[in-house]
């Protein structure tokens, strides 16, 4: 049962890639936009354990938040002679020098989980549209009429109004029939909790806290939205989405004060990387990775090859499925729960 629940959950559309056989002693070059989130430090653990299992070696290095020091971040990897670079963008646009200039010395460019629109850079993300699809089902499914506020993501993410975009193709007839009104959106600044929170204090204040439902876009931001409601009075009664799995939204999705967090199971997102920079680093074709798809949906619509894996939404009515998948411990996710909650007897 546990099996086939982490098989489901972590949809691995790659298994074709489970025992590849490539040259060894390859250097992956890792550039993280930062650790602010909790999910990354998972990413990475994931895909360093894949890239020395190949026999390789993984470098990597912080951006800490800032877009002109990974352009100086992925400088010094290509100048540590990767062979390949996997780049989680902090911001998509400020990072294209830097890409431009791996391809020109023929290091190939995997543009992780953020998209990179780039041609010449292979994209692994999840399906960000549906993540966004899966946010807004599970609070309309507990909210379907009222007051909506949409705390959003980075703009400097392209992510950010990829999720936005599926929210509102769910939304948008109960939008247009009058039964669900938009009383305020905005950017996350950096995705930063503190921002997020800010941004939810001030929709509730010009709405007079007269807010029914919150489309948070990732588990950081609805953390930051819950602590706008609670200060207010109001965490528990309104429904909150998330996406990421973190531990806290997971505890806090027991607790109630969250409705959904999006789980995309990174261990798989992070292995997969790091088998796709080794293919590409050992002369294989973007085309020929297995499972690539053609895709072109970014803002400037380049032609890319792209994999998309399957996210999953997690409620209070299968939180036992992050659990049984070994993704999170139980007493973490039912710390200070009472009452009957199946995953937490």
């Amino acid at each position: 049962m546990k099996k086939s629940i982490i098989l489901m959950a972590s949809a691995m559309v790659l298994a074709g890639l489970a025992a590849p056989s490539f040259a060894k002693d390859k250097i992956i070059g890792v550039s993280w936009s930062n650790f602010q989130e909790e999910r990354w430090k998972t990413d990475e653990a994931a895909m360093k354990a894949a890239i020395e299992a190949a026999g390789d070696k993984y470098v990597s290095a912080d951006a800490q938040g800032s877009a002109s020091k990974q352009l100086t971040d992925v400088e010094s990897l290509i100048a540590q002679k990767a062979n390949a670079l996997i780049i989680l963008a902090q911001d998509a646009s400020a990072i294209g020098p830097a890409v431009e200039k791996a391809v020109a010395e023929g290091i190939p460019v995997v543009g992780y989980d953020r998209l990179i629109e780039n041609k010449d850079a292979f994209y692994i993300t999840f399906d960000n549209k549906e993540v966004g699809r899966l946010q807004a089902q599970a609070v309309f499914a507990a909210k379907p009429e009222g007051n909506y506020a949409f705390i959003k993501g980075s703009s400097a993410d392209p992510n950010a109004d990829f999720l936005f975009s599926g929210q509102m193709e769910v939304l948008k007839e109960a939008i247009d029939a009058g039964k669900v009104k938009n009383v305020g959106e905005a950017y996350t600044d950096g995705w930063k909790p503190e921002n997020a929170q800010k941004n939810m204090e001030q929709i509730l204040t010009a709405n007079n806290n007269k807010v029914d439902a919150v489309v948070a876009s990732n588990d950081g931001t609805a953390g930051g939205a819950v602590a706008a409601l609670a200060a207010q009075g109001l965490a528990g009664s309104v429904p909150v989405s998330g996406q990421d799995g973190d531990h806290a939204a997971l505890n806090r999705i027991a607790l109630g004060t969250q409705t959904v967090s999006v789980w995309k199971d990174s261990r798989e997102l992070g292995k997969n990387a790091a088998e796709i920079a080794a293919m590409l680093a050992d002369g294989k074709k973007m085309t020929e990775i297995p499972n690539v798809v053609k895709w072109a949906d970014g803002p400037n619509k380049v032609e890319m090859s792209a994999i998309f894996l399957k996210p999953v939404a997690i409620t209070k009515d299968n939180l036992n499925m992050v659990i049984d998948a070994g993704w999170v411990k139980k007493d973490v996710v039912c710390q200070g729960v009472k009452g009957d909650l199946a995953a937490c007897k």
